[in-house]
């Protein structure tokens, strides 16, 4: 159930790593960048993007090259990146691509999607992490997400959260406030629509399920019985379809008063398909991850006043974050010198570094977010704690790529009823392993 990697996921890094899930499809092994020869010991890296030339300009890929430089010095070691360009794409998605050398313990150290983790810990196939020094730094949210049968088995570079992008400059244009609940958001887009704004709400195939978590998992993560809720949905005495049928309802509420144009929307790559209406101002609302606030490439040069809040919820704007991460092969070759590099380049010291260059929230509770005023409202909002998750290891039944391929199909004119019964054939399956 995973998702194919999207061009743009190769301009970025971890923290980005949910949009590798997205769009085109490359080969497990043509597309191989080169190995560098060296008499040093060489640590296995497979990930999304490759090692930047020094005068590389992109601070993404800089930040993680320079953390990653770091531990090179300190350990007498060489990172080696093993990937793929974007520009060839075969038969293979990322996740599949990741599944399957994880699988035969051909890398010591992965990057690795939210669906990839949860399948990769349950099978076993991650070492535990728990024993890193970093381990006692991290914010609560990291280890809650990655761990599996109790074991930690990824930790990323960065927290990667989702919210909506609203032009403010149209909202003021109509006199609308920015929403906070569902009722609220609804509302903006009838205003928007009745003046002339053909579709309020810019979407693609891949990120509308933000909408559906924060309406399901608000209460449940922001509630005093996060546990015992988990609980119930793992022994299968709560249906997952209870908490997310609100959701889906939602959705297709949204499509059928046409604020949403399912059709289009069914078609669009992340970013790529409804980003230039955003831009252009014809669209005042789309869905991205934070980090899409400060690329260029994505929505970093606005000509107009652009905010980042959460999803609309009976808790107000809400937050949705999908926790990727770095992972370790339980079987890797050089299992001790892997765990070393992932003290390094998750220690606060190279953090700081990281989350500093790229303003991005850090897995790490002693790092403090260097965000753009964009970012405030939905930074704000984290800082409080207030969230929902849209991957959680702990949970049997993947969530974040199972409820986008169901959103999907809901897109694609499936009933709000038949997307029930597939996520309780799901969740049914998953309680049977």
């Amino acid at each position: 159930m995973q998702k194919p990697l999207k061009k743009i996921a190769v301009l970025l890094t971890i923290g980005a790593l949910t949009l590798t899930a997205c769009g085109q499809k490359p080969d497990i092994t043509e597309n191989l960048a080169d190995n560098t020869k060296t008499d040093k010991k060489q640590i296995l890296l497979f990930g999304p993007m490759e090692k930047s030339a020094p005068n590389a300009s992109n601070t993404a890929r800089t930040a993680h090259d320079l953390t990653v430089l770091m531990a090179e010095e300190r350990l007498d070691l060489v990172v080696e990146y093993r990937t793929y360009t974007a520009e060839n794409y075969q038969e293979k998605t990322y996740d599949e691509v990741t599944l399957d050398r994880a699988r035969h313990n051909m890398d010591d150290l992965y990057l690795l999607n939210p669906d990839v983790i949860h399948t990769l810990g349950i099978e076993g196939k991650l070492a535990d992490l728990s024993s890193l020094d970093c381990v006692k730094n991290l914010r609560d949210v990291v280890k809650t997400a990655n761990t599996v049968n109790g074991k930690l088995v990824a930790i990323p570079q960065e927290v990667v959260a989702y919210g909506l992008f609203v032009n403010k400059d149209m909202f003021d244009q109509y006199d609308l406030q920015l929403p906070e609940t569902p009722e609220e958001f609804m509302e903006c887009c009838r205003v928007f629509k009745e003046n002339g704004i053909e579709t309020p709400i810019g979407a693609n195939r891949w990120w509308l399920e933000t909408f559906v978590f924060a309406q399901a998992f608000a209460d449940l993560y922001n509630g005093d019985n996060t546990d015992a809720e988990i609980a119930a949905l793992n022994s299968g005495e709560a249906k997952y379809s209870d908490y997310l049928r609100p959701g889906f309802e939602y959705l297709q509420e949204l499509i059928d008063k046409e604020y949403i144009d399912a059709k289009t929307a069914y078609t669009y790559e992340a970013i790529e398909g409804e980003g230039p209406d955003f831009m252009a101002q014809k669209t005042p609302i789309v869905m991205a991850y934070w980090g899409a606030a400060n690329t260029d490439t994505a929505y970093g040069s606005p000509d107009f006043n652009m905010q980042v809040i959460g999803f609309p919820s009976n808790r107000g704007q809400m937050p949705v974050i999908p926790i990727t991460g770095y992972g370790v092969s339980a079987n890797a070759e050089h299992l001790e010198d892997s765990m070393d590099v992932l003290d390094v380049i998750l220690s606060d010291e190279a953090l700081e570094l990281y989350s500093q260059t790229n303003r991005v929230i850090s897995p790490s509770k002693n790092v403090a977010s260097n965000c753009i005023p964009a970012l405030k409202p939905l930074n704000d909002r984290i800082e409080e704690g207030i969230y929902v998750l849209a991957s959680n290891a702990n949970l049997k039944m993947e969530q974040w790529g199972n409820i986008c391929l169901l959103v999907r199909n809901l897109l694609n004119g499936s009933s709000v009823d038949d997307c029930m019964a597939k996520l309780d054939q799901l969740q049914e399956e998953s309680l049977q392993n």
